[in-house]
Protein backbone atom coordinates (compact mmCIF):
# COMPACT_ATOMS: atom_id res chain seq x y z
CA UNK A 1 0.00 0.00 0.00
CA UNK A 2 1.26 3.47 -0.75
CA UNK A 3 0.66 6.01 1.42
CA UNK A 4 1.88 8.92 0.11
CA UNK A 5 -0.02 9.82 -2.67
CA UNK A 6 -0.63 13.48 -2.00
CA UNK A 7 4.03 13.23 -2.83
CA UNK A 8 4.63 13.83 -6.35
CA UNK A 9 8.32 12.25 -7.64
CA UNK A 10 10.53 14.91 -8.34
CA UNK A 11 12.23 14.84 -11.82
CA UNK A 12 16.14 14.37 -12.12
CA UNK A 13 18.26 16.82 -12.84
CA UNK A 14 21.60 16.78 -14.43
CA UNK A 15 24.38 18.85 -12.62
CA UNK A 16 25.89 20.66 -15.84
CA UNK A 17 28.34 21.87 -13.68
CA UNK A 18 30.13 18.59 -12.50
CA UNK A 19 30.03 17.34 -16.33
CA UNK A 20 32.01 20.34 -17.74
CA UNK A 21 34.22 19.98 -14.68
CA UNK A 22 34.64 16.32 -15.49
CA UNK A 23 35.35 17.12 -18.96
CA UNK A 24 37.95 19.70 -18.33
CA UNK A 25 40.12 17.37 -16.72
CA UNK A 26 39.72 14.71 -19.25
CA UNK A 27 40.63 17.51 -21.76
CA UNK A 28 43.67 18.58 -19.58
CA UNK A 29 44.93 15.05 -19.56
CA UNK A 30 44.27 14.24 -23.10
CA UNK A 31 46.57 17.30 -23.93
CA UNK A 32 49.65 16.59 -21.52
CA UNK A 33 49.69 13.26 -22.62
CA UNK A 34 49.54 13.65 -26.52
CA UNK A 35 52.96 12.96 -28.12
CA UNK A 36 53.30 15.19 -31.13
CA UNK A 37 56.27 13.98 -33.34
CA UNK A 38 58.95 15.10 -36.44
CA UNK A 39 60.36 14.02 -39.14
CA UNK A 40 63.89 15.28 -39.08
CA UNK A 41 64.91 13.77 -42.25
CA UNK A 42 64.68 13.72 -45.96
CA UNK A 43 64.58 10.99 -47.86
CA UNK A 44 66.10 11.92 -51.60
CA UNK A 45 66.89 10.82 -54.61
CA UNK A 46 70.03 11.23 -57.05
CA UNK A 47 69.51 12.42 -60.43
CA UNK A 48 68.72 10.38 -63.01
CA UNK A 49 67.87 11.28 -67.22
CA UNK A 50 65.70 9.71 -69.73
CA UNK A 51 67.29 11.62 -72.46
CA UNK A 52 69.36 11.17 -75.39
CA UNK A 53 73.13 11.58 -74.73
CA UNK A 54 74.21 14.96 -77.04
CA UNK A 55 77.20 14.36 -79.20
CA UNK A 56 80.39 15.40 -78.18
CA UNK A 57 81.80 19.03 -78.79
CA UNK A 58 85.09 19.49 -79.20
CA UNK A 59 85.34 22.62 -76.37
CA UNK A 60 83.94 20.20 -73.26
CA UNK A 61 86.25 20.21 -70.40
CA UNK A 62 84.87 16.75 -68.54
CA UNK A 63 85.61 16.57 -65.05
CA UNK A 64 85.37 13.39 -63.23
CA UNK A 65 85.11 13.47 -59.07
CA UNK A 66 85.34 9.65 -57.93
CA UNK A 67 83.59 8.19 -55.03
CA UNK A 68 87.16 8.51 -52.95
CA UNK A 69 86.98 12.60 -53.27
CA UNK A 70 89.81 12.45 -56.47
CA UNK A 71 89.15 14.66 -59.34
CA UNK A 72 90.29 14.64 -62.96
CA UNK A 73 89.79 17.01 -65.43
CA UNK A 74 90.24 15.46 -69.09
CA UNK A 75 91.20 12.21 -67.92
CA UNK A 76 94.46 13.90 -66.26
CA UNK A 77 94.39 13.69 -62.41
CA UNK A 78 94.19 16.67 -60.21
CA UNK A 79 96.89 16.50 -57.47
CA UNK A 80 95.53 19.00 -54.83
CA UNK A 81 91.77 19.06 -54.20
CA UNK A 82 91.77 22.85 -53.42
CA UNK A 83 89.93 25.50 -55.34
CA UNK A 84 93.12 27.13 -56.29
CA UNK A 85 94.73 23.81 -57.83
CA UNK A 86 91.30 23.02 -59.42
CA UNK A 87 91.39 26.41 -61.35
CA UNK A 88 94.18 26.40 -62.72
CA UNK A 89 93.95 22.88 -63.72
CA UNK A 90 90.51 23.96 -66.17
CA UNK A 91 92.43 27.33 -67.39
CA UNK A 92 94.73 24.92 -68.78
CA UNK A 93 92.23 22.62 -69.98
CA UNK A 94 90.35 25.73 -71.84
CA UNK A 95 90.88 26.62 -75.30
CA UNK A 96 91.99 29.95 -76.22
CA UNK A 97 89.14 32.27 -77.89
CA UNK A 98 86.34 29.27 -77.65
CA UNK A 99 83.53 29.37 -74.76
CA UNK A 100 84.16 26.15 -72.90
CA UNK A 101 81.85 23.62 -71.14
CA UNK A 102 82.70 22.06 -68.04
CA UNK A 103 80.84 18.95 -67.35
CA UNK A 104 80.89 17.65 -64.21
CA UNK A 105 80.44 13.63 -63.75
CA UNK A 106 80.23 13.28 -59.71
CA UNK A 107 79.93 9.54 -58.72
CA UNK A 108 76.39 8.66 -56.72
CA UNK A 109 78.68 8.55 -53.16
CA UNK A 110 81.07 11.90 -54.02
CA UNK A 111 80.89 14.44 -51.61
CA UNK A 112 78.91 17.38 -52.43
CA UNK A 113 81.59 19.89 -50.92
CA UNK A 114 83.96 18.34 -53.78
CA UNK A 115 81.42 19.12 -56.86
CA UNK A 116 81.12 22.61 -55.07
CA UNK A 117 84.57 23.11 -55.07
CA UNK A 118 84.76 22.37 -58.68
CA UNK A 119 82.07 24.76 -59.46
CA UNK A 120 84.00 27.54 -57.53
CA UNK A 121 87.13 27.02 -59.24
CA UNK A 122 85.22 27.34 -62.66
CA UNK A 123 83.69 30.30 -61.70
CA UNK A 124 86.71 31.71 -60.99
CA UNK A 125 88.80 30.70 -64.22
CA UNK A 126 85.64 32.65 -65.97
CA UNK A 127 84.16 29.40 -66.90
CA UNK A 128 80.09 29.94 -66.84
CA UNK A 129 78.48 27.03 -68.51
CA UNK A 130 78.81 24.05 -66.23
CA UNK A 131 76.46 20.82 -66.80
CA UNK A 132 76.14 17.83 -64.88
CA UNK A 133 76.01 14.23 -66.77
CA UNK A 134 73.36 11.89 -65.69
CA UNK A 135 72.97 8.45 -66.35
CA UNK A 136 69.86 6.60 -67.67
CA UNK A 137 67.65 5.14 -64.95
CA UNK A 138 67.66 1.14 -64.98
CA UNK A 139 65.02 -0.48 -65.74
Amino acid sequence: MNFQRSRQREMPEINLIAMIDVLLVILIFVMTTTTYSKFSGLEINLPTADVQQNKEQPDEINVVITAAGETMINKVPVAERDVASLQQALQRATSPGKESVVIINADAKAMHQTVIDVMQAAQSAGLSHISFATQQAQR
